[in-house]
């Protein structure tokens, strides 16, 4: 397993340190789980492995997990994360000795995973090693083979761990919106990468309707203006996953499982607005700042903070979209859904804070917003009312005690010990005759009791006064 921990540092920084702050167990699991699917993933995306091996092998790479002792040497030399591949028996040992219902998962999704990747990897010929992504569907499709699986993978060890609730795994949906989010966003950022490489993954859909007649041509200088134009499309169809993201990491209840999820989606999202207009993701790999990624961290902690953190960085993209762009209309939609769905799940007049460990809340009626002054109103009838009931317990106590007598209607008959009501003018009346509770009744019976606390206690002190002096 220490091997295996170094393999995950050894193929992905970023997500080493997410998965390595998982409670319990769930860390080795996931661990294992991404070692299975980054060794799929690098038997698809190797040019140098004829179709004739990598199909068979794709399609019946889980069957593997049940190999002890295989491994693939048929990497090329370049392939960075061929040694995962070297080490294969390594994984295998580990993902056997975990529980059947975690290697269950494991195997369902890898099985999922290479059967798609082989379809994809299919279309591929001689004179286009890569097979080209053509429209929207086919990228979606495509994304999630890659990343939607690995989604629906991780719901279902949450919930096989006992950390998230059981319906977590059913969230197939939002799974995969959170797995596309993040995986366009890769494909977005990487793109000069990938051209250099020989490989394309922006639709054809997408940078054809610019005039462009394939992908390595939005690297022409020249074309600029409408290669951004492009890129911009590119980022529109990866917002289109973002309130789906929210509303999954709105369903998470365990602090390390949310982390974990959230600490991703804020860098996608902040990596986008970095993307955006950019030229140089057209010249090379464009990142946030170190700096920038370490505040992400410290704020991906619960969804509130996390909600507006996404509406930062879409009211920064919306600042920066020109009205020259085909796009622009959409993407200002785009934008403000994100912002939406912050303020009807987590209103920005409400203010949030901490005080002795305990989570406060308070409306802020500076705010201008008109919803403030609803819910203050709101607020305070909530009030009112928790008054009224107060004051009708103390009632109904002191008639249960025989402290004073309850009142009778004009029939002689009892009044009902619920008899108080507020009404619209705010007193509080009997139901039975419509007259004031004699609460002032009530308030000189309570007086009249401490007065005679007071009195006795006076006595009692004047005595003790009285002895000590005469012993002395």
């Amino acid at each position: 397993m220490k091997e295996c921990w170094r393999l995950l540092d050894l193929t992905s920084r970023s997500f080493s340190r997410v998965i390595k702050e998982l409670d319990g167990e769930l860390a080795r699991v996931v661990c294992l789980q991404y070692l299975v699917l980054r060794a799929l993933d690098t038997v698809e995306d190797d040019m140098t492995v004829d179709n004739s091996i990598k199909l068979p092998l794709l399609e019946d790479f889980h069957n593997k997990l049940d190999v002890p002792g295989w491994t693939f040497n048929g990497s090329g030399p370049n392939e960075k994360d061929r040694e995962v591949l070297v080490k294969f028996d390594l994984v295998i040992e580990e993902c056997q000795r975990l529980a059947p219902k975690y290697q269950e998962v494991i195997k369902s999704v890898t099985q999922k995973m290479g059967r798609g990747m082989a379809a994809y990897a299919a279309l591929a010929t001689p004179e286009q090693p890569v097979a080209e992504v053509g429209s929207i569907a086919d990228y979606d499709l495509y994304c999630h083979y890659v990343a939607g699986l690995v989604g629906e993978g991780l719901s279902g060890l949450f919930s096989a761990s006992g950390k998230e609730r059981d319906f977590i795994k059913d969230q197939l949906t939002l799974s995969n919106h959170m797995g596309l989010l993040l995986q366009k966003t890769n494909i977005t950022r990487d793109y000069r990468e990938d051209v250099d490489e020989g490989r394309g993954f922006w639709p054809r859909a997408i940078w054809s309707k610019y005039g462009f007649d394939k992908m390595g041509d939005l690297r022409d200088e020249s074309r600029e203006q409408e290669a951004l134009f492009a890129l911009s499309e590119m980022i529109l169809d990866a917002l289109r996953h973002a309130t789906p993201a929210l509303d999954y990491l709105s369903l998470l209840k365990n602090q390390s499982v949310f982390n974990f999820v959230a600490i991703p989606a804020v860098m996608a999202i902040a990596t986008l607005e970095r993307c955006f207009m950019n030229p140089n993701v057209l010249k090379k790999n464009v990142k946030i700042r170190k700096g920038e990624a370490v505040q992400l961290m410290n704020l991906a902690v619960n969804p509130r903070d996390v909600a507006y953190c996404f509406v930062k960085y879409a009211r920064l993209i919306h600042a920066k979209v020109s009205v020259k762009d085909p796009n622009f209309i959409r993407l200002s939609i785009a934008c403000g859904k994100i912002e939406q769905w912050a303020e009807h799940h987590y209103p920005s007049f409400v203010n949030v804070g901490s005080s002795g460990g305990n989570v406060t809340s308070s409306i802020d009626t500076d705010s201008g917003d008109a919803r403030a002054e609803i819910y203050t109103k709101i607020a305070e009838d909530e009030r009112r009312r928790a008054a009224v009931r107060k004051q009708q317990e103390m009632y109904e106590s002191m008639v249960e005690r025989g402290i004073i007598k309850p009142q009778r209607n004009a029939e002689g008959q009892l009044v009902k010990p619920d008899f108080v009501k507020m009404r619209e003018d705010g007193t509080l009346r009997n139901n039975a005759n419509n007259e004031p509770v004699p609460w002032l009744f009530i308030a000189s019976i309570i007086g009249g009791v401490f007065a005679v606390f007071a009195i006795t206690g006076g006595l009692l002190v004047w005595v003790m006064l009285t002895y000590f002096n005469d012993s002395e």
